[in-house]
């Protein structure tokens, strides 16, 4: 996993987004609108972040498709040195919530609001 989360955190854009995510999950678990809100970042930038993160066994869905919780898996629990390790030598920003700059900061090409 802590290639993954090389890859996830250093090694594309939206490393910063991804680290701030995966704090607000340690605080407990949220949906996705609570993350985009907390983050003041938009839903589908969120949608896009949590994908990566689930996709690499970082964060897993619970619930209904609507409003399902995310939170944190134990693999990554069980990685969670590597994390703090990446963050650090990576220099990323990872305070969570509350913004005051709109981010937005994806690998997607296009954004549209909620």
């Amino acid at each position: 996993m802590e290639k993954a989360l090389w890859y996830l955190l250093a090694g594309t854009r939206g490393g910063a987004n991804r680290a701030r995510i995966i704090r607000l999950l340690d605080e407990r678990p949220r949906n996705a609108n609570q993350l985009a809100d907390s983050l003041d970042v938009y839903y589908n930038t969120v949608r896009h972040h949590l994908d990566m993160l689930s996709d690499h066994g970082v964060v897993e869905a619970g619930g209904e498709d609507y409003g399902e919780l995310y939170f944190l898996t134990d693999r990554f629990e069980h990685n969670r040195e590597a994390f703090e390790r990446i963050t650090d030598q990576a220099d990323l920003d990872t305070g969570s919530g509350d913004a005051t700059d709109r981010d937005d900061t994806t690998d997607c090409d296009t954004e549209t609001p909620n």
